[in-house]
């Protein structure tokens, strides 16, 4: 075992001479070499060996079966999100969505497109591998805003404000 850096191994002169070295150490690449030459009796050789930290291994990339979701609209042109994440629009009122069978499963999906009401839903199905779940939005046009009208014509407003000034003037007279 390595102490402070440094590792005592005794060689016999009568045995057979090491050849190579290596070091190991987790988290650092693996140090080689060639040991030249056997040590006389009595004597010592210093040798070296430099270890440097290893490359962080890169997170596995999410892969695996792919499994897909249908979705079905009434509104081509609308928008698909999968937990707030974009995901396409509907085309000839469907769009297929691939996902990856070991990925974190969504929770809900949401259909939106201007001058309709969203609709949004929990995912309720998850693929497997070769599968297709499908799942359907029906989109409601959205209310118009009807303008609202006084129930007094503007005629009336301007006599009644008129008819009021000429009392008060006369109340004056």
């Amino acid at each position: 075992e390595i102490q402070g850096g440094v590792l005592y191994v005794e060689a016999y002169t009568t045995g057979t001479p090491y050849k190579s070295y290596t070091v190991t150490k987790d988290g650092y690449t693996t140090f080689s070499d060639s040991i030249d030459g056997v040590p006389g009796k009595g004597e010592t050789f210093d040798l070296y060996a430099t270890l440097n930290p290893a490359q962080p291994t890169q997170a596995p990339v999410i892969g695996g079966d792919i499994g897909w979701y249908t979705v079905h609209s009434n509104v081509d042109g609308a928008t698909v999100m999968f937990d707030n994440t974009y995901q396409g629009v509907i085309t000839n009122g469907i769009l297929s969505v691939q996902v990856y069978t070991t990925g974190t499963p969504y929770s809900t999906y949401t259909v939106t497109k201007e001058g309709y009401l969203p609709f949004t839903s929990p995912v309720t199905g998850y693929p497997a591998k070769g599968q297709t779940v499908d799942l359907y939005a029906t989109l409601n046009p959205a209310p118009t805003p009807v303008p609202t009208k006084s129930p007094f014509s503007l005629g009336i407003v301007v006599l009644s404000i008129a008819a009021a000034g000429f009392l008060l003037v006369s109340r004056r007279s």
